[in-house]
């Protein structure tokens, strides 16, 4: 049994993941019955993994910032342009192709028991508040945005540490990534229960009326992934970027597509800048810090459902104010993973820029409820790839400039 298990475990994760997607698929195609026991292995999954994540970052960012040396300059402020930037195209990108192929929708019932934010402050109060929330609480609510920030204030406080102590924060730090590594290693198991619950209890029938608004927003997101960010890794890097970014598409998009959870793919993404041989004092604070802000995905679903509902009421959309929407759905989807729902509850904001009452904002929302078993799983696929791509980005122009 040892000997199979090890065995199991050299052969290449990715592979081992589709074995999952081929097993799940085809047990919820033979023996549907046998739902509750096959979904648990997937929901223990992700609660697993969305449980460890919020200590993961909590140790590494201070262990990173407390075991930083003076004259060790990081690339945050290239990768956190790299974000914005990549965040605000997203959202130009699907309001282009919003007006290219403009989708009219049904509207039926309005979302029942979800409260969406009033306004941008209130998204921005949100955030402010997470950021000084109580640490433990951050901690068990999984508020990465409070999370890093007593991260960092720990960290900064423990630069004059004595080596003792930092070589504690290095143990503990190596210890939960061990215990993260664990967990790794059943995302073939888990992400079988998950396709196997996607396809039993949902199938796809209830997303053919949907279809052209779901064509619209995967178009736009795969548009993104594969020309607009290796536009931006190009420019940056003056490098074929495809190699890096069909490498993340592969190893984080995957498994960020089945979990549908940026937080819970941190951990995947921090193995994968270690693999790609990036510094660790860099990504152990923009991989966590892109799971919040670098948001390109959310940016796209709140454009694209926003013009869907304006073409619907037949509101004229110019120019100008197509590219204050591409800034507001920027800036709101950044602040989506600080406001319950993510980037969904976020659309009635957007849809008060052309005057859409809340009511038919929230028929909006329910749409796209209905149809996030694969909105939300693309979305997060292109936002937690794409963390890997701009940390790596910014690291290879770093090493271009100092050659």
């Amino acid at each position: 049994m040892k000997h199979l298990f090890a065995r199991w475990n050299q052969i290449n994760l990715v592979n081992r993941i589709i074995f999952g997607i081929i097993v799940g698929l085809v047990l919820a195609l033979v023996a549907p019955e046998a739902a509750s026991g096959i979904s648990m292995v997937g929901s223990l999954f992700v609660s697993a993994l969305k449980a460890v994540a919020p200590v993961l970052v909590f140790f590494l960012v201070i262990n990173a910032i407390a075991g930083q040396k003076s004259d060790n300059k990081t690339n945050m402020k290239s990768i956190v342009v790299l974000y914005a930037v990549g965040t605000f195209l997203a959202g130009f990108v699907a309001v282009v192709a919003s007006f290219m192929f403009p989708t009219t929708l049904t509207l039926k019932d309005a979302a029942q028991d979800v409260a969406p934010p009033s306004g941008i402050g209130e998204v921005l109060q949100t955030l402010l508040f997470n950021i000084v929330s109580n640490p433990v609480t951050a901690l068990m609510n999984g508020n990465y945005i409070g999370i890093l920030a007593w991260a960092l204030v720990l960290g900064i406080a423990l630069k004059k540490a004595s080596a003792s102590t930092k070589e504690s924060l290095s143990n503990i730090s190596d210890a939960i990534s061990t215990v993260v590594q664990w967990v790794i290693s059943l995302a073939p198991f888990g992400i079988m229960g998950l396709v196997f619950d996607a396809i039993a209890s949902n199938g796809l029938s209830a997303l053919g009326e949907y279809g052209h608004l779901l064509l619209v927003l995967v178009g736009s997101m795969l548009v993104i992934a594969l020309v607009v960010n290796p536009l931006l890794v190009f420019v940056y890097t003056r490098k074929n970027p495809y190699p890096l970014v069909l490498t993340s598409l592969k190893e984080s998009g995957m498994t960020a597509f089945f979990t549908r959870s940026s937080a819970a793919n941190i951990p995947i993404n921090m193995k994968l800048c270690e693999k790609l041989g990036l510094d660790e004092d860099t990504y152990s604070v923009s991989i966590p810090l892109g799971a919040t802000i670098n948001m390109g995905g959310a940016a796209v679903t709140i454009s694209v459902l926003t013009l869907a509902a304006a073409h619907t009421l037949g509101v004229e959309v110019d120019f100008v104010t197509a590219v204050i929407l591409s800034v507001v759905s920027a800036v709101s989807a950044a602040g989506a993973s600080g406001v319950a729902g993510g980037s969904l509850l976020l659309i009635p904001i957007a849809c008060s820029l052309f005057g859409i009452s809340a009511d038919v904002a929230m028929q909006v929302v329910a749409i796209g409820f209905i149809i996030g078993v694969i909105q939300d799983s693309c979305e997060t696929a292109l936002n937690s790839s794409s963390d890997v791509v701009f940390t790596a980005a910014a690291e290879q122009a770093k090493a271009r400039k100092g050659a």
